[in-house]
């Protein structure tokens, strides 16, 4: 093992500084721009739902076709853990550079065909089937994504800044929301968002642009090698005349607890996400009643704020660690979620926008430092799988319903403060799951067993 492990360093040594530098730049750039596509999508989707609601679901009251808009959102969310089996066993069988290669594509061309889709005016019922259909696809291939693009950078990136460079992955996520987020608001605040160019073209926008992007995201990934602990691990499996294979079965056989683990720690992230980012501004304009640009004005301050600090977040878990960090973040929104929410009730525009930078300071917190957490926790030969299947469970379960789960709550309730109560709900659990777990900050991704 001792032998194994020394030829595993020696492939990782064999590059030089200044070619790593370069490589890891490609992959960060590459990774960074797959992951924008994907959370530009759902921004675009999440912002312009009201939007999209009056396209697809003609003849409902506002609440009700918004329901539906999300509903569709959450049903997709439900072949993310198939997305996640297949992608996870193909980024650990033919490698990560194969498997996001092909993600991206399938992902952006299911993106592009939603903007093609014609309305509930001129195919009736068949309009949010295709609707479906097409997130579903979308769903299927971006369910790789986001865990290829945190364990190829992770692979390539010096242990001792692991956190860091990771943190790139959810800053993408947050740069795709702010584009999004100021598309809108732009949309919103020069045509307004019930004017005949907004509801017949200019929701169609973002979705458009996702093909000129994931061929170049494609053409960028198709010239990278796959990342040195990788490759030293396949020349090690067949050496000894062994193969890569089912590496799902393996991680459900082999490493059960962290795979529960990682789901209790990843049910935060799925959950504080979609609500604090994508769930708030349509609580605010649908609950509230707030203007639609100011609700996207509130979130675009507060994502701008976020970008900023989930790289600070990288940096301070790679000095004090994961697991402190992730129960920070747990912690912090058990104690914080209900007053934020109560004063949302003011509908005063200063105090909700500092009570949303609360939440998204705690969220930098949990989502700056899960992605690292996560590639340290899984061995090389199941690293895609164990990511990429704790990840989309959590979010297939708790992140794409989150939306529809809030404005159920309050329309069961009638209780507009009931999401609150749900969040610090999972809170807890994913604290519980963090005290369980251990910690593997800077250690060697080749020696993780």
């Amino acid at each position: 093992m001792a032998e194994s492990a020394n030829q595993r360093q020696t492939q990782v040594n064999e590059y030089s500084s200044e070619e790593q530098h370069r490589t890891l730049k490609r992959v960060t750039f590459s990774s960074f721009l797959g992951n924008f596509i994907e959370w530009f999508d759902y921004a675009s989707y999440s912002y312009l739902a009201t939007v999209i609601a009056g396209v697809f679901f003609a003849g409902e009251d506002k609440m009700v076709s918004t329901m539906l808009t999300f509903g569709v959102f959450a049903l997709a969310f439900l072949v993310r853990p198939i997305g996640a089996v297949f992608w996870g066993n193909m980024g650990d069988k033919k490698g990560r550079k194969w498997a996001l290669s092909m993600s991206i594509l399938l992902m952006s061309g299911a993106t592009f065909m939603v903007g093609c889709l014609p309305g509930y005016a001129v195919v009736g019922a068949a309009a949010p089937a295709l609707l479906l259909v097409c997130r579903m696809v979308q769903s299927f291939s971006a369910s790789g994504e986001y865990a290829g693009a945190a364990t190829f950078i992770a692979e390539y990136a010096p242990k001792e800044h692991r956190g860091f460079y990771c943190s790139m992955v959810p800053a993408s996520t947050a740069v795709g929301l702010l584009t999004g987020s100021l598309f809108a608001t732009f949309l919103f605040g020069v045509w307004g968002a019930t004017s005949e160019f907004v509801v017949t073209w200019g929701w169609r926008i973002p979705f458009l642009l996702a093909a000129p992007l994931g061929l170049i995201t494609h053409y960028i990934r198709t010239h990278l090698e796959d990342s040195p602990v990788y490759e030293a691990m396949r020349q090690d499996m067949q050496q000894g005349q062994a193969q890569i294979d089912k590496p799902i079965r393996t991680l459900l056989r082999t490493y059960p607890r962290k795979v529960i683990i990682c789901f209790g720690a990843c049910m935060l992230n799925a959950v504080g996400f979609y609500m604090v980012l994508t769930y708030i501004p349509n609580y605010l304009e649908v609950t509230l009643n707030f203007n639609p640009s100011i609700a996207s004005l509130i979130t675009t301050v507060c994502l701008v704020f976020y970008i900023g600090f989930i790289f600070l977040s990288g940096r301070i878990s790679d000095r004090v660690g994961r697991k402190k960090m992730l129960i920070v973040a747990s912690v912090g929104f058990m104690v914080c979620t209900v007053p934020v929410f109560h004063l949302f009730g003011t509908e005063r525009f200063g105090v909700i926008l500092v009570c949303e930078l609360v939440l998204c300071l705690l969220l930098t917190v949990n989502d700056g430092t899960l992605a690292s957490y996560l590639t340290e926790t899984f061995p090389t030969n199941v690293r895609y799988s164990g990511f990429a299947f704790s990840f989309n469970l959590a979010n297939a379960l708790f992140g794409g319903s989150a939306s529809y789960i809030s404005f159920a709550l309050i329309e069961a309730t009638g209780d507009a403060i009931a999401p609150a109560y749900y969040m610090v709900g999972v809170s807890l659990v994913a604290f519980i799951a963090m005290v369980l777990s251990h910690e593997h900050t800077g250690l060697d991704l080749s020696e993780v067993r």
